[in-house]
C-alpha cells in the first residue's frame, strides 16, 4: 500500500543511499569489502552522530558479512551502561574528550564480538560549545583486536549540525579504512 501524500524520486543508477552522498557510500562500500577480505567484524559507538556511521555502513548491500553491531551512546549515562566509560572520567572530563572516545571505542569491542570499532562523541551542534570545546569539535578512536588504539582529533567547520555529523561519518569511515591496511 503506498505512502498517502508522499512520494519518492528515483536514484541515480549508481547510488544506493538515499540518505548518503556518493562519497560517503563509496567509502562504505571500500570499507566493507577491505573488512570482509581480512575477515574482521566491524562494531560503531557513536554519539554527536547518533547512529549515522552505522548507517552509512548499512545501507551498502553485504555489510551483514562485516556489521556486527552499533551503539547508540547519546547521554552520559548509556555510555557508562553500554560501553562502560567511568562516570568519573566524563564528569573530570566531559563526554567531549580523547579519553571518552578511547573507552568507548574499548567498550565497543568488549561488548561485542567484533575485530575493530570506531568511537565518536563530538558536539555537533548548533548549541553546546565553549570556547575550549567550541561547536564542531570532534573525536574520533578506533581499536582493533591486537592493534591498540588510535585516536584524531577534529575540527569541522560548517554552518549545519548535519554538515558536521556527515564530516564525522566520512571522517570516522576514513579512520576505520586506515586500520584495515
Amino acid at each position: 500500500m503506498p505512502l498517502r501524500g508522499v512520494t519518492f524520486s528515483r536514484l541515480p543508477y549508481h547510488q544506493e543511499s538515499v540518505v548518503f552522498s556518493l562519497e560517503i557510500e563509496t567509502l562504505a562500500r571500500l570499507l566493507i569489502d577491505e573488512a570482509r577480505s581480512k575477515s574482521l567484524r566491524i562494531v560503531t559507538a557513536e554519539s554527536c552522530t547518533g547512529g549515522l556511521v552505522a548507517g552509512a555502513i548499512c545501507a551498502i548491500a553485504g555489510a551483514s558479512d562485516v556489521f556486527e553491531r552499533g551503539f547508540v551512546t547519546y547521554n552520559n549515562r548509556a555510555k557508562q551502561e553500554l560501553l562502560g566509560v567511568p562516570g568519573e572520567l566524563i564528569a573530570d572530563l566531559g563526554a567531549v574528550s580523547e579519553p571518552v572516545a578511547r573507552m568507548m571505542a574499548e567498550g565497543a569491542l568488549e561488548n561485542s564480538n567484533a575485530h575493530l570499532s570506531v568511537a565518536i562523541t563530538g558536539i555537533a551542534g548548533p548549541g553546546g560549545g565553549t570556547r575550549m570545546k567550541p561547536v564542531g569539535t570532534v573525536h574520533i578512536a578506533t581499536a582493533r583486536t591486537n592493534h591498540g588504539l588510535h585516536h584524531s582529533q577534529e575540527f569541522f567547520q560548517f554552518e549545519t549540525r548535519a554538515e558536521i555529523q556527515l564530516a564525522a561519518v566520512q571522517a570516522a569511515l576514513e579512520a576505520l579504512r586506515e586500520r584495515i591496511a
